[in-house]
C-alpha cells in the first residue's frame, strides 16, 4: 500500500471512530437515558455531537496523518503592523504582519509541514514588521522558497531574502531595492491662510520634516543620513541574502525589474510556474511529489478583494512604505 493511500486509509478510520465514539455518547445521553425527553429532540442533540465528532475526528485525523508536507504562507498588499490602512494612497488595507509571522510560526511547529512557501505579492510596506517576516521566514526549519506572482518589491523583496530561494513569473515585476524620505511642506499654504507654526520641542531635530515649516540644511542633512543608513541595510541584507556583491545591487538603483530581467540580473534565482515550484520544493524533500496547506493569515473578504491595480501602482511609484512617524513630525521613511 503506497503512503498516500495509507495516509488516506487512516484519516478515515480516525475520523469515523471518533464520530462512532461521539455518536454512541450522544444517543446514550440524549435518547436512551432521559426518558421524559422527547425523541425528536434527542434525536437533535445526538447529531449535534455526531457533528461536533466529525470536526474532532479532522483534526486529530489532520495530526496522525496529514495530508500535506508543504506549509503555503501568502504576503500579499502593503504590509503593517496591523492590517488597517495601508501606504497605497486610497487607503488599501495592509497584511497584517503579526498575523503572518504566527502563521510561519504555526508551520514550523506543524509536525506535517517540513518545508514553507512564501507567496509575494506585495508592493512592501512598514519597515520593522517587514523585516519580523523576513525573519521568522529565516528561522523556519526547513527547506524554504518564495515565489513572486504579480508584485515582489521592497519589503516583499527583504522578505524574500530570508528564503533559500525567490522564484518568479517572466512578468514579474522584482526589486525597487532603494529608500525615500518624502514629507509634504504646507508652509507656503498655511501663512497665506494665517496659519503660523509656533515650536515648543526639546532637541534640535525633534520637529525635522514637520509639513508646516521649511526644512533647514541641517535638518535635510540629518534626516538623508537616515535614508542612507537604512538603504546601506537595505543593500546589505540583498547583498547577504543573494550571495551578490553590494555594488551590483547599488547598481540597480532602485529600479524595478520583469522576471526575466530579475533573473538576468541575478534577484531571482529561478522563472517558472507555482507548478515548477512545487516541483522544486518536492526535488529539496526527496520525495516525488508534494501536498501543500496554505496557512491563512485571518484577513476579512474584503480586504481580500481589495487591492491588485493599486498596490502594482504604487510598487513602481514609491516601493516599501515604513511608518516611521517621528512622533510630531509628518517625515515618512520608505524603502
Amino acid at each position: 500500500m503506497t503512503g498516500s493511500r495509507l495516509t488516506s486509509v487512516g484519516r478515515t478510520v480516525v475520523v469515523l471512530s471518533v464520530a462512532v465514539v461521539f455518536t454512541a455518547v450522544g444517543w446514550y445521553l440524549f435518547v436512551l437515558r432521559p426518558a421524559d425527553v422527547a425523541d425528536l429532540l434527542g434525536v437533535i442533540l445526538a447529531v449535534c455531537v455526531l457533528g461536533a465528532g466529525l470536526r474532532v475526528g479532522g483534526r486529530l485525523a489532520d495530526r496522525a496523518y496529514p495530508d500535506y508536507d508543504v506549509a503555503e504562507v501568502a504576503v500579499e498588499g502593503p504590509i503593517t503592523r496591523d492590517g488597517g490602512p495601508g501606504p497605497v494612497p486610497g487607503g488599501s488595507v495592509g497584511t497584517p504582519a503579526d498575523d503572518i509571522v504566527d502563521r510561519i510560526r504555526a508551520a514550523d511547529d506543524d509536525g506535517g509541514a517540513d518545508a514553507l512557501l512564501v507567496k509575494l505579492n506585495t508592493p512592501g510596506g512598514e519597515i520593522l514588521p517587514s523585516e519580523e517576516i523576513r525573519r521568522a521566514v529565516e528561522e523556519f526549519d526547513g527547506p524554504t522558497v518564495a515565489y513572486a506572482t504579480d508584485v515582489c518589491a521592497s519589503g516583499g523583496y527583504w522578505i524574500a531574502t530570508g528564503c533559500d530561494e525567490l522564484w518568479a513569473h517572466d512578468v514579474s515585476v522584482v526589486g525597487s531595492i532603494g529608500v525615500i524620505g518624502s514629507s509634504v511642506n504646507v508652509s507656503e499654504l498655511a501663512e497665506r491662510l494665517g496659519v503660523s507654526y509656533e515650536r515648543f520641542a526639546a532637541g534640535k531635530y525633534k520637529d525635522a520634516g514637520t509639513a508646516l515649516k521649511d526644512v533647514s540644511e541641517d535638518e535635510r542633512d540629518y534626516l538623508q543620513g537616515i535614508v542612507d543608513d537604512y538603504y546601506e541595510d537595505f543593500v546589505e541584507r540583498v547583498a547577504a541574502g543573494r550571495e551578490m556583491d553590494p555594488e551590483t545591487v547599488r547598481d540597480t538603483e532602485a529600479r524595478v525589474y520583469l522576471g526575466e530581467d530579475a533573473f538576468e540580473l541575478g534577484l531571482v534565482d529561478h522563472l517558472g510556474t507555482r507548478d515548477d515550484v512545487e516541483d522544486r520544493v518536492a526535488t529539496l524533500l526527496g520525495v516525488d511529489d508534494v501536498g501543500v496547506r496554505e496557512f491563512t493569515p485571518r484577513r476579512g473578504v474584503a480586504s481580500r478583494l481589495r487591492g491588485g491595480a493599486a498596490h502594482a501602482a504604487y510598487a513602481f511609484g514609491a516601493g516599501v512604505a515604513s511608518a516611521f512617524d517621528a512622533d510630531a513630525a509628518d517625515f515618512r521613511f520608505r524603502f
